[in-house]
């Protein structure tokens, strides 16, 4: 196996806009690979577009991300890049039966061209807050705050649906675990 992390991003704040607190337990997204997988474990921030890029030109065999333990991310701007990268390079992504992903960590997991999970695999969402202390659910459905979100989505092949459910099935300081039913409703699996 080949561990690649690079220069550790160190989180000065309690609160990270969209994802909650991390706390001391702070550790930015790295990859470990094992022939054409890569194990995804931490918090995705401003390195994790660097990162996806190191994983496609050192790593070119790689073709599926495993994502074990993504509680969310710090940066909603990069997650979004990073996952754009992950889309357009084809990768597929898999959450294991004892995988655990929260907030950006689900909207990452979505830029899989093909996705699925194991029995067993966790799916956390809330609303997302801005540093003014307003969240998602405040605010109008027509305003443009949501686009960057739901453009995303649409280009992920995501029903609009699934967004505004985010928003309103947990406030930003807490999580909504998905059921299995909500899962296969919102089509998280492609296969």
């Amino acid at each position: 196996m080949k561990l690649f992390k690079l220069a550790m991003f160190i989180f000065v704040g309690a609160f990270a806009v969209g994802c909650g607190p991390f706390g001391d337990d702070y550790e930015p997204a790295a990859f470990t690979v094992d022939g054409d997988q890569a194990v995804m474990n931490g918090v995705i921030d401003g390195t994790t577009p660097g990162r996806v890029e190191d994983l496609i030109a050192d790593y070119p065999e790689v073709a599926l991300i495993i994502m074990q333990d993504v509680p969310g991310s710090d940066n909603d701007e990069a997650n979004i890049e990073a996952a754009r990268l992950v889309r357009s390079h084809g990768y597929a992504t898999h959450v294991p039966a004892d995988g655990e992903i929260a907030s950006g960590g689900v909207d990452f997991f979505l830029a899989g061209v093909e996705r699925s999970y194991a029995d067993g695999a966790k799916f956390g969402v809330h609303s997302w807050a801005a540093g003014s202390g307003e969240t998602g659910a405040d605010i109008p459905q027509d305003d443009p705050e949501h686009e960057l979100y739901l453009d995303y989505y649409a280009e992920m092949g995501v029903a609009a649906d699934f967004y505004w459910f985010t928003l309103d099935a947990a406030p930003a300081e807490s999580i909504h675990w998905m059921t299995a039913d909500e899962l296969v409703l919102y089509e998280f699996a492609t296969k």
